[in-house]
């Protein structure tokens, strides 16, 4: 595309070189840079961009984005040679992260307006939201693309990832792709990150939910207060033409606030345009009449509790919200399966081995309280991801409050020492004097759980999920946990 045409959406401040200059591509990592591309730096956490500018135009970059005026003026004053003959133009802009959504959604033509784009963004149920929607609208004959925090989707085809919210010119081409397609709807994971760091800029949405928002991404690489994740969660609804708001969450209003989209709410303790009423809970599912403006449904969703409700009601009033019959909702959440999340192992056994996603202290509560409910006893294996902003202590001391027995663990412990982690979040553990045991090999704390299980006993293995791998500091080792607990079953129990 020209640079001309490329710029048109940007507020530009200086363009030094020719705007005829064809540019292929938006690139924001080195690694990533390919002759003939547009070059944006980016200032990270870490790492800046301009730093690597030189770099960028040695590999084959004829067009460098800017917002540092300094190390533009020096930039420029450098290359005179390159921008005189007509093969390098810089531009200087008062964002660079801005840039990378306009230029991205400008490059691949706006895709999200050929599409009828779904958000989703909230602490929890964000994914298992995400994919009822998904599955609601495949049923309603609608081809369906998927963006999120376990992989992306264009129809059946999964995508890997490595990021809820991908950087905007990686969302944009995989939007454009889905139009090419024949994709009529996506329905899109919107992380807190993708809206404070204009991942999703560009993007226009039909409707968008708020499923909750509770004390999570808090540190210095993510939000520095409970009032920023609000603030970034807030923006999504500014970008839709509908918003459905859990009206039970303490931070609804805040994000109904500025919002600029007809606004709708959905609930189970509080008045709201969709509601769950007469709700009965299982040990592997959730049945209750859904109650709005689409008249009245009975709803039996095939994932247990309360949480369940939350999410498959949101869905439901989503899809409706599209112009879907809940009755269409209704035939799809009966016998709905995510991965990882209360996801039942088989053990053919007088015990039940649960998988769930859980990594924070209100997760903790939500599957423990769940289980709980038809359990004798709850045993809750967790551990805490390494480089993450996680309050450790506080897990332990949660997950001991809640479990009838807790065993403490590794996660992905990435660069950080393993043991440390668990003294960590042992600390909180400590506090409650209810029983618990540290193991910090996390296969050999799941053959525990399964070796020393008991009738009746709900043993959780919370934190990882879907996930089937492994992250060290040296290595990624594949673990999946349906595998390890049928191995530790066939290892501890005779009558296999």
């Amino acid at each position: 595309m020209k640079l001309k045409e490329l710029l048109k959406n940007l507020a530009a401040e200086e363009v030094c070189g020719g705007d005829g200059i064809d540019a292929k591509g938006i690139i924001t990592s080195t690694a990533n840079v390919t002759p003939g591309c547009c070059f944006v730096c980016i200032k990270g956490f870490n790492v800046d961009g301009h730093t690597f500018a030189d770099e960028a135009l040695n590999k084959g970059a004829v067009v460098i984005v800017m917002e540092d005026r300094a190390i533009f003026a020096s930039f420029i004053k450098k290359h005179e040679a390159e921008i005189a003959k007509g093969a390098l133009s810089v531009v200087l802009t008062a964002s660079t992260r801005h840039a990378v959504a306009v230029l991205s959604d400008t490059n691949w033509r706006h895709p999200s307006g050929k599409l009828r784009l779904t958000g989703v963004t909230g602490t929890k149920g964000k994914t298992t939201t995400s994919l009822m929607i998904k599955k609601i609208m495949e049923l309603a004959g609608r081809k369906t693309g998927l963006v999120g925090t376990m992989y992306n989707m264009i129809g059946d085809e999964i995508i890997p990832t490595d990021r809820t919210t991908p950087e905007a010119n990686v969302l944009q081409p995989l939007l454009a792709k889905m139009v090419d397609s024949g994709v009529s709807d996506c329905v899109m994971e919107v992380s807190s990150q993708g809206l404070k760091l204009e991942r999703v800029g560009g993007c226009s949405y039909g409707t968008c939910v708020f499923t909750n928002l509770t004390p999570d991404h808090i540190g210095s690489t993510e939000h520095p207060d409970m009032e920023d994740y609000a603030a970034s969660k807030a923006k999504l609804f500014g970008m839709c033409e509908k918003g459905l708001f859990n009206v039970d969450n303490p931070y609804c209003g805040r994000m109904m606030k500025d919002a600029a989209c007809v606004k709708y709410t959905y609930g189970i303790d509080n008045e709201a345009d969709f509601r769950a009423e007469n709700i009965v809970y299982g040990s592997d599912y959730a049945e209750y009449d859904l109650c709005g403006p689409c008249g009245s449904t009975r709803m039996h969703v095939s994932i247990p509790g309360k949480f369940s409700v939350y999410n498959s009601l949101a869905a439901a009033a989503c899809c409706f919200l599209e112009g879907i019959p809940v009755s269409t909702a209704a035939e799809a959440l009966k016998d709905i399966v995510v991965k990882g999340k209360a996801e039942i192992v088989p053990t053919g056994r007088d015990f039940t081995v649960m998988i769930d996603y859980a990594h924070n202290p209100d997760s903790f509560i939500n599957i423990i309280t769940t289980a709980k409910a038809f359990a004798k006893r709850v045993v809750f294996l967790f551990g805490a991801g390494g480089d993450r902003n996680r309050p450790r202590e506080l897990m332990g001391e949660t997950a001991a409050k809640y479990a009838d027995f807790t065993v403490i663990t590794s996660d992905n412990p990435r660069s950080e020492d393993p043991a440390k982690i668990v003294q960590d979040i042992e600390k909180g553990a400590k506090k409650t004097g209810r029983s618990y045991i540290c193991i910090v090999d996390r296969k050999e704390a799941i053959c525990y759980t399964v070796k020393n299980a008991r009738p009746g006993d709900v043993i959780i293995l919370a934190g990882k999920g879907h996930e089937t791998t492994q992250i060290f500091k040296d290595k990624t080792v594949p673990f999946d946990e349906r595998v390890i607990v049928r191995e530790a079953l066939k290892k501890y129990y005779t009558d296999k």
